[in-house]
């Protein structure tokens, strides 16, 4: 790979990496008000939202393994063209006031972040060693503009179709899913040999024996599933205590710049310091997340929940992300990627399954309390791994 190369496709799943997350910011806030609008139970409310990551967690593997086969830009179109079709499915069930098709809807439009969650590991794979950590950064880093441009469609688009709530950023969903399509369309990434589609590595028993890989995965596992934990419930919770979709919209927003825009720098912080001190420093985050959403009930103390929380898992998930990489020989990459995304992803699963639930049958505090001993643990896993690591 030339240095222009390197670049071009970074620069190319970055902006994949925007599209994805405004869709995805986009999903977070009205995919739970859909379903308190058409659901017949409102504790399933939150089960639109639910169903995306539990496609997204039972696509990981298969499509790890797919695309060692054929490659990363055909897979990516493959999990595009699903994702479509999941926005028009969701488009119909909107119009039929159908919830359990909208969640099917919502489902397929998983199957599409499935394969996107990858987006971060193609450019690292692609990327000379000394880029790698700053080729992952970037890519995250392209989904600042969902911080804008996602809670913004969401507000202007709910009522786009007079008659029918939401369906007009639906329809939305689906056409930034057939821009997602032509960007991807345009990497620049060799299709696998016949030699890398047969060698396959150390046996997967072997590779998870090391530290590292474990506490990559744990650390990634409980900083996805805190943010999740947390965002999936805050618009509901806000709307619960007495404001509006444009209050939740704004604080999902900042949530949104501060998970994405320290990426521009992330890299390079880990660069400068050492992966384990940037995982440290998103675990502590994660912990003043809590103790603001713990502090009070006013807009102040949801904004710098998320605030915190976003930062909090840009560090953690990115050291995590990078740390991962250093694991992996490249003939092994498909499987190691294919097991963390499954356990991560599973994690945050259970986590956005779980948030609605808590908050229906208990409350706001208790949903930030369920998260304390998860924090706890990966603090203490990242401040093991520093003191293993230093010479």
């Amino acid at each position: 790979m030339t240095f222009f190369s390197d670049h071009r496709n970074t620069g190319i799943l970055a902006t994949s990496q925007a599209v994805l997350v405004v869709s995805q910011s986009m999903l977070a806030i009205l995919s739970g008000l859909v379903g308190l609008a058409i659901a017949d139970n409102v504790a399933l409310a939150t089960l639109p939202v639910t169903t995306v990551v539990i496609a997204t967690t039972l696509t990981t593997i298969p499509a790890s393994l797919l695309m060692k086969h054929i490659g990363r830009r055909a897979g990516f179109l493959v999990g595009g063209s699903v994702g479509v079709s999941g926005a028009m499915v969701a488009s119909y069930a909107l119009y039929t006031e159908n919830f359990w098709l909208f969640s099917f809807g919502t489902f397929l439009m998983g199957v599409n972040v499935g394969f996107a969650q990858f987006y971060r590991f193609t450019a690292a794979d692609a990327a000379k060693p000394h880029f790698k950590s700053r080729a992952i950064s970037f890519v995250i880093a392209g989904g600042v503009i969902a911080a804008f441009a996602g809670p913004e469609l969401a507000k202007r688009t709910h009522d786009l179709v007079e008659g029918t709530d939401f369906l007009g950023s639906y329809l939305i969903l689906g056409g930034l899913g057939v821009v997602g399509m032509a960007l991807v369309a345009a990497l620049k990434i060799p299709a696998p040999s016949a030699d890398e589609r047969r060698q396959s590595g150390r046996p997967l028993a072997e590779i998870v024996r090391q530290p590292s890989l474990v506490i990559a995965i744990l650390v990634g596992m409980i900083a996805y599933s805190t943010m999740i934990l947390l965002m999936t419930a805050t618009p509901l919770a806000m709307i619960g205590h007495g404001f509006h979709i444009d209050d939740a919209s704004f604080v999902i927003q900042w949530h949104m710049v501060a998970m994405f825009a320290p990426a521009f720098f992330t890299g390079s912080i880990i660069h400068r310091f050492g992966v384990d001190k940037v995982m440290v420093a998103g675990t502590v985050l994660l912990g003043v997340a809590i103790t603001s959403a713990l502090s009070g009930n006013q807009i102040i103390h949801f904004w710098t929940a998320l605030f915190a929380l976003g930062l909090g898992w840009n560090f953690a998930f990115i050291g995590a992300s990078t740390l991962l990489t250093e694991t992996y020989a490249p003939s092994e990459k498909a499987k190691a990627q294919a097991l963390n995304d499954f356990l991560v992803f599973g994690m945050v699963t259970l986590a956005s399954l779980t948030s609605g639930t808590i908050l229906y049958f208990l409350d706001w505090r208790a949903v930030n309390f369920a998260a304390i001993p998860a924090i706890g643990v990966a603090l203490i896993a990242t401040l093991w791994l520093m003191g293993m690591r230093r010479p």
